[in-house]
């Protein structure tokens, strides 16, 4: 290898290793962003479910175990009819109830202008409420202050 042979080399490495530490410090920076803050109660085995459902498709989740869920969903401006057994918060966005982790994925790519997901009461076959390969028809509502549209539909699928 000649001089400049060797000094470009040299130059493309450097700046291949400077991306590649710039590249694992915004990873960083945005997963440290992106924790999904849950909040539960402790004793509810459906949610905990969920949370796995959240960790295995890659999320970072805290969870936060209280026994009274109203203020939390009060506070977060989840209005009674879209609520489920657990809240949530990931970068700005509320998630409420059994989302699928590949929606939530979605609305954090999309970015639309609301205050988050919601799956309403607590569908069977929702993630987290799994039985066996049955699934009850439900849809992933999109919701702000004044508006709510269908984000999603999983339609009744029968073993």
């Amino acid at each position: 290898m000649d001089c400049l042979s060797r000094r470009k080399f040299l130059n493309l490495t450097a700046i291949s290793l400077m991306s590649l530490g710039a590249g694992h410090l915004a990873l960083n920076a945005c997963s440290k962003a992106q924790i999904l803050e849950v909040y539960k109660s402790p004793s509810c085995g459906c949610c905990g479910a969920w949370v796995e459902h959240m960790r295995s498709a890659g999320f970072q989740v805290a969870v936060n175990n209280i026994t009274d869920l109203r203020p939390i969903k009060d506070k977060l401006a989840i209005i009674p009819e879209l609520r489920s057994c657990h809240s949530a918060v990931i970068d700005g966005y509320v998630i409420e109830g059994h989302v699928p982790s590949r929606e939530v994925m979605r609305l954090l790519k999309d970015r639309p202008k609301a205050i988050g997901l919601a799956v309403p009461g607590m569908p069977i076959g929702s993630p987290g409420m799994e039985r066996g390969s049955h699934r009850d028809p439900f849809e992933v509502i999109l919701f702000s202050s004044t508006h709510r549209s269908v984000f999603a539909v999983y339609p009744k699928q029968v073993a």
